[in-house]
């Protein structure tokens, strides 16, 4: 069976990148721990114009409040009857300060990206396990071979996918859930 937990990483990874978000890195590991997911928005607002009118073709961020930020995401999968209400508990202070440094050794090895503002963010994934005839036969035969699949079909928020005999959920997404 795959691993659950970067099952819903590979979730909220796809969710983040059908809303416009690239993932710059996943599971990024360094000493003081491991950063599921790191991803940058950049909001398009208007097309390059060249100095002498002619368009480039080529986006513009807008440097306004919706400038380009840098996003360091936790990413919690969990079952029913967890005991940690849905991964918010797992996020304790002592896990806020690795993230914190390990978000700072990431962008130490990164400083094309230090100038970006940063956040994070946490992202709460239900998992329920399928029985046999839940599962489409085509999944159940990738199962028994071990393949799986690298994408979700489009992930809706709140919405089950069914993927590698689970049906995951992102029920919950935190911006900002801790400075």
């Amino acid at each position: 069976m795959p691993d659950l937990g970067e099952l819903g990483e590979q979730l909220v990874a796809q969710w983040l990148q059908e809303n416009g978000w690239l993932i710059v890195q996943h599971r990024w590991r360094c000493r003081w721990g491991e950063i599921d997911l790191i991803a940058q928005y950049a909001p398009i607002r208007s097309v390059g114009v060249s100095s002498d009118g002619e368009g480039t073709g080529k986006p513009i961020a807008s440097n306004n409040s919706s400038c380009p930020i840098l996003v360091f995401v936790e990413v919690k999968t969990r079952t029913s009857g967890n005991w940690d209400a849905d991964g918010l508990l797992a996020i304790t202070p002592q896990k806020q300060t690795k993230m914190r440094k390990t978000a700072q050794m990431f962008l130490a090895e990164h400083p094309q990206l230090t100038d970006f503002p940063c956040r994070f963010d946490v992202a709460l994934v239900s998992s329920t396990r399928q029985n046999r005839q839940q599962l489409h036969r085509q999944e159940q035969e990738a199962l028994e071979v071990g393949i799986f699949p690298r994408q979700f079909p489009s992930v809706t928020f709140g919405q089950p996918v069914s993927v590698a005999g689970y049906q995951l959920t992102l029920h919950d997404y935190i911006q900002s859930a801790f400075d």
